[in-house]
């Protein structure tokens, strides 16, 4: 091959199916054949134009599993073509600014956003940074990885950052692409898990995934339920609505964290005598490293979490990320890079 299919976006929505050149990867640099591709809300920011320059062609996508077929100079030889890898919304640590020589990887100030700032996994090959990059279990379909990239690492951090003592209540509020994947965390992490959502129609499903209670928020106050039930020691609000997350904090138990990683356009209005009296806290959560996110896999296929995925071809990308946006997908929407070129 000396090219291969991209989907790159200029302005909002306007995408268009390109054939680039097949280039070798610069130096530190590899190149990765793509196997699958998580359709992410977080792709808004490339498809909307929510960038510096939209009118610079970018290819969307962050969740992206793929085999390495071509190594560039001075690239560590602990990754070789053939590895199975995965990217996802940070595309590799720069080891050099001050963030990262404390450790702090995650808000390296020198870190390409596949997708964003640099091209994506909407396409047959994506380059990447060694530091960025996945190891990925070859027990793991791609398609059921993908997602776990972003959405899963973005709730299994979040349920860390929670600190919550094993076997305490745990409430997950939002039963959608990150919500229905950390009740399942919670469940596996030892923890008795109160799912909330607006309405009875996920009641079911969540207790499948594993919640052993269901508040509806449009029947009761969440936070007067998680009381009846002695209260949370940690919620993750999944839900993209300020004041609806706010109003979990009174049904945290003292010391309870309330870890947010719904991006909301609202506030917050969250009352101080709420925070004051009890020490609980707010606190967000953001994706997590590489190596972290190895961890989420592991855990992930040890205790047979996945995300329920609904498949399309590469070729419908655009339609799938319209799908994603209508909010009707159930829960995942995954590109499937199988079907012949």
């Amino acid at each position: 091959m000396t090219s291969y299919r991209a989907y790159q976006v200029t302005g909002q929505r306007n995408f268009a199916l390109v054939d680039r050149e097949l280039l070798e990867p610069a130096p530190g640099q590899v190149r990765i054949r793509t196997l699958a591709c998580g359709v992410c809300h977080s792709d808004l920011l490339a498809v909307e134009g929510q960038r510096a320059d939209p009118t610079k062609p970018r290819v969307p996508g962050h969740e992206v599993v793929g085999v390495i077929d071509a190594i560039g100079a001075e690239v560590d030889p602990r990754w070789s073509a053939g590895d199975r890898v995965g990217l996802g919304f940070l595309g590799g640590q720069c080891n050099q600014c001050d963030y990262c020589r404390r450790g702090d990887f995650v808000n390296c100030t020198d870190q390409p956003q596949p997708g964003t700032t640099t091209d994506g996994g909407y396409a047959e090959v994506v380059y990447a940074r060694p530091s960025g990059l996945v190891r990925v279990p070859e027990g793991f379909d791609a398609l059921t990885a993908a997602p776990l990239l972003c959405a899963g690492i973005t709730v299994f951090n979040a349920l860390r950052a929670g600190a919550a003592p094993p076997n305490s209540l745990v409430a997950v509020q939002g039963i959608g692409g990150l919500g229905h994947l950390g009740i399942q965390y919670a469940k596996k992490m030892g923890y008795r898990v109160a799912a909330i959502a607006r309405g009875t129609d996920k009641a079911a499903l969540a207790a499948t995934l594993g919640a052993d209670h269901y508040i509806d928020s449009a029947a009761a106050d969440p936070s007067a339920a998680l009381n009846a039930l002695g209260g949370a020691t940690a919620i993750v609000a999944t839900a993209s609505h300020g004041p609806s997350m706010a109003s979990l904090v009174p049904g945290l138990q003292p010391r309870g964290r309330l870890v947010v990683v719904g991006a909301s356009p609202e506030p917050m209005p969250v009352l101080t005598p709420d925070l004051i009296f009890g020490g609980r806290s707010v606190v967000g959560s953001l994706t997590g490293s590489a190596i972290e996110n190895e961890d989420n896999l592991a855990f992930s296929l040890a205790h047979q979490i996945a995300p329920l995925i609904e498949p399309l071809p590469f070729t419908d990308a655009p339609k799938a990320y319209d799908r994603m946006m209508s909010g009707r997908a159930r829960f995942r929407v995954v590109l499937d890079f199988s079907l012949p070129r």
